[in-house]
């Protein structure tokens, strides 16, 4: 299988375009599924998996693959259909986000394709909480799901979302008055997971889905007097339908009235980030999901530089 996985080189070359490549897949039937190829390391024949005991229903074992014990999920049984009943038949995708290493389990790997963000689009608003389709879109015309690793990893593994008391504290003596954060991320775990602290600090803020409604959002404040200069910072995720994370930046920096904010990309895409991309794009910086006191003090920094902007500003004006 290691075939499928040649063309992993050519991601960096799709950042800033708006482009993306998806590694397509079956569950035991014709329907197909897509991961993002930014967070697979490699495809495998499924090893030899030990079970864990108590463990939730979804993780077939524990593996060990190039001298790292790994937990294998099965996503068949995480979207609630049968699993194959010998792992071994099938392959792992390996996958690194969220500063973890995941195997999921799969009966076939179809192939690679490059694809537009316009392509991908929101799953349809029937499909309800329990969907794990963070986008949906057509090959061949036929239905593909995008899968949202962030929401199997939150449901299986879940990790804490509060802060320390220190950091809440810390947030509450800046005094922010009306100002707030936009949020932009195309899951709905993430943005629970960024609501969270920032509620913990009393910090506004509004929530978008993806890059274009984020963009749309910002010119429309762009017309209002004063709105712009409100916003303390953007959080945006890097992987969104219909305009990912990259495209925002570069759309933001494009436009006289938004070039001078500040935007932190926020995103999975730990293991294969490519640091010059976000230079190239001109975010002001980068962090990996999903760690709450990182991002806390990563907003805490960005509010004092930004007090000592205002401060700096009031001073020259007096």
């Amino acid at each position: 299988m290691s075939s499928v996985m040649d063309g992993v080189n050519r991601l960096t070359q799709l950042a800033g375009h708006n482009r993306l490549e998806l590694l397509m897949f079956h569950l035991g039937d014709e329907q197909c599924f897509g991961i993002n190829v930014f967070k697979v390391q490699e495809v495998i024949h499924c090893p030899p998996l030990t079970r864990v005991p108590q463990s939730h229903l979804a993780v077939r074992g524990i593996a060990d693959i190039r001298g790292r014990t790994i937990p294998v999920l099965d996503l068949a049984r995480v979207l609630g259909k049968e699993g194959p009943a010998d792992p071994c038949e099938g392959f792992v995708i390996v996958t690194e986000y969220n500063n973890s290493v995941l195997g999921y389990l799969v009966s076939a790997v179809d192939r690679i394709i490059n694809m537009n963000w316009e392509e991908i689009l929101p799953p349809p608003a029937g499909m309800g909480q329990a969907c794990y389709f963070t986008a949906v879109t057509r090959v061949d015309d036929k239905f593909v799901g995008i899968i949202d690793v962030e929401k199997i990893l939150a449901d299986i593994m879940p990790t804490p979302m509060d802060i320390s008391d220190g950091l809440a504290g810390n947030a509450h003596r800046l005094g922010l008055q009306d100002m707030f954060i936009l949020v932009v991320d195309d899951s709905g775990v993430a943005r629970k997971q960024i609501a969270r602290p920032l509620e913990q600090m009393n910090i506004e803020y509004v929530l978008a889905k993806n890059g274009r409604e984020a963009l749309e959002q910002l010119q429309e404040w762009a017309e209002e007097e004063g709105k712009i200069e409100k916003i303390i910072m953007i959080i945006s995720d890097i992987e969104m339908p219909e305009m990912d994370g990259y495209t925002l930046t570069a759309e933001i920096r494009k436009d006289n009235r938004l070039a001078g904010l500040y935007v932190l990309l926020h995103s999975s895409l730990s293991g294969v980030f490519n640091k010059a991309m976000v230079e190239k794009v001109g975010a002001n910086h980068f962090i990996a999901k999903y760690d709450p006191e990182l991002l806390t003090g990563t907003v805490l920094k960005r509010i004092e530089e930004l007090g000592l902007e205002l401060g700096a500003e009031a001073q020259s004006q007096s």
